[in-house]
This record gives C-alpha cells, sequence and structure tokens, in this order.
C-alpha cells in the first residue's frame, strides 16, 4: 500500500516510451476505504485555448500471478469397451 492519506493520491511524469497516446502523468491514489487506485493524467487544450489536464481513475494493476503448483485431479479414461472374447460365456440366446 502506499503512503498516501485516504482520498488522496500523487501524479509523477510518465515516460511515454515513443507512445504519444500514453498519460503525461500516472501515480497512485487511496480512496476513502483505504484501497489503491491509479490516476492517469494527460495534459490537453481546450478549443478556447485554456490548458487543462484529463484525468482517469482506475483499479490498481496487479500481474497475473504464477500458474499455481497445484496438481489437476488425474483424469481416468474411460472403460474399455468388452472385446468379443469377454462376451463369449456360454449363455445360449
Amino acid at each position: 500500500m502506499s503512503d498516501n492519506k485516504p482520498n488522496s493520491g500523487a501524479l509523477f511524469k510518465n515516460d511515454k516510451q515513443g507512445n504519444e497516446n500514453r498519460p503525461d502523468y500516472r501515480g497512485p491514489l487511496t480512496d476513502e476505504n483505504g484501497v489503491e487506485k491509479e490516476v492517469s493524467a494527460w495534459l490537453k487544450t481546450s478549443k478556447s485555448g485554456i490548458k487543462y489536464m484529463s484525468i482517469q481513475v482506475s483499479d490498481k494493476w496487479v500481474p497475473k500471478s504464477e500458474p499455481n503448483n497445484q496438481q489437476q485431479p488425474a483424469q481416468t479414461a474411460p472403460a474399455a469397451a468388452p472385446s468379443q472374447e469377454d462376451l463369449d460365456d456360454d449363455i445360449p440366446f
């Protein structure tokens, strides 16, 4: 968990790595329940020339965990059909 107090966060300049669609700033945010979120911000200019920041709040990204090492239950093969030899049992019908 970050050091943010509830309902607060921080923004840091983001390395766009050559992708201009990535946010200009990113950082952590802690909501009122202490849950960490992520904030992204883009520097924009309105049609009238006023500069502003457009922001987006999303759930904190968590990398997928390693596949668990629990073994899957062994699947048993279906029983083989009886052979003709097994069916010859001297019953006369």
